[in-house]
């Protein structure tokens, strides 16, 4: 289907002035096991059971404040939001890395888990939605509490399977993330990503997760198989959204990943450049404001309607 072909209607949406992005109320959470996290939260000063509250999941290693921008427009567009960083990352990194116990599986079943415990209680009777970048399309999937979830928007959703990268980047990224970032982790303890320009420091934890060369996430080392059954109790309307030049979030790695939805209604969107009149776009900048007229009304209209609005650029990708 090509979605362009149909006629345009956007959704109902308010832009804002492309300036930096301001940052929500900071708080503090504790996750089940009492490990403290930290993030920021946009919270409309009446309670409306009618709003929806949007959790942002990050992608590995990058900083909650990367969504902030983004999180402004869901604010001025009528939702509640909470952004917040991952134990080890950012808001949420403790004094000293060395020894820091954290695993992408922690991060999904605890740290996930622990903000929508915090929605329950905070925003009683609001609907919950759900955006993930990369990793956090999968940390979507791990928490208990899933089934909470209305709607969930993926951007280039995945889990780092290195046969699913790009054919031209793969042995380049394979080394990198594969062989270069888990040896330099057993040498330091953790991976200084920060002081080598990838990313933000890393768990060990992580980095084994991130890099054990399996097709299948309960086969990573922290994965189990009751992650399967959380997946499969997430019935969320999803939306998964890729884009052509993300070596990451290739049509196959974006695939690998939702078929562990399955008790979720599945549409994955797969958008080139020159659909939205870029040269490129690629694994990150989908959050930056340049996009906030091209990209983010598509992940707006899903979050407002459970839909794609007509006019939006981009192919809808065959189920299988």
């Amino acid at each position: 289907m090509n979605l362009q072909d149909a006629p345009s209607l956007a959704p109902t949406q308010i832009e804002l002035p492309l300036t930096p992005g301001t940052s929500g109320e900071p708080f503090k959470q504790a996750a089940a096991d009492g490990f403290i996290l930290g993030g920021f939260i946009w919270r409309h000063a009446r309670q409306d059971t009618s709003r929806a509250v949007v959790i942002i999941n990050a992608a590995t290693s990058v900083r909650c404040r990367h969504y902030s921008r983004f999180a402004d427009y869901l604010f001025a567009n009528g939702f509640d939001v909470i952004t917040y960083d991952y134990r080890g990352i950012g808001e949420s990194r403790p004094a000293s890395m060395k020894g820091l116990k954290a695993t992408w599986s922690d991060w999904g079943a605890l740290d996930f888990e622990a903000m929508l415990k915090r929605v329950q209680r905070d925003f009683p009777g609001q609907s919950i939605d759900v955006v993930g970048h990369s990793f956090g399309g999968c940390a979507a999937g791990l928490g208990a509490s899933g089934q909470l979830i209305r709607h969930l928007v993926t951007v280039g959703a995945q889990f780092a399977y290195w046969r699913d990268y790009a054919p031209a980047h793969r042995w380049r990224m394979f080394a990198k993330w594969h062989v270069v970032m888990p040896v330099v982790t057993r040498l330091c303890g953790y991976f200084p990503g920060k002081r080598l320009g990838w990313l933000e420091d890393t768990p060990a934890g992580v980095v084994q997760d991130w890099s054990t060369p399996t097709a299948r996430y309960e086969k990573r080392p922290s994965g189990q198989d009751s992650h399967v059954r959380n997946f499969a109790a997430v019935t969320a309307k999803t939306l998964a959204i890729s884009i052509s030049d993300d070596p990451y979030g290739t049509i196959p790695a974006i695939e690998r990943l939702l078929r562990y939805f399955t008790g979720s209604t599945n549409t994955h969107l797969r958008i080139t450049p020159e659909d939205i009149g870029e040269q490129e776009v690629g694994h990150f900048a989908f959050f930056r404001s340049a996009y906030q007229a091209t990209l983010w009304p598509i992940a707006l209209s899903w979050l407002q309607n459970g839909e794609l609005a007509p006019g939006t650029p981009g192919q809808t990708v065959p189920r299988n």
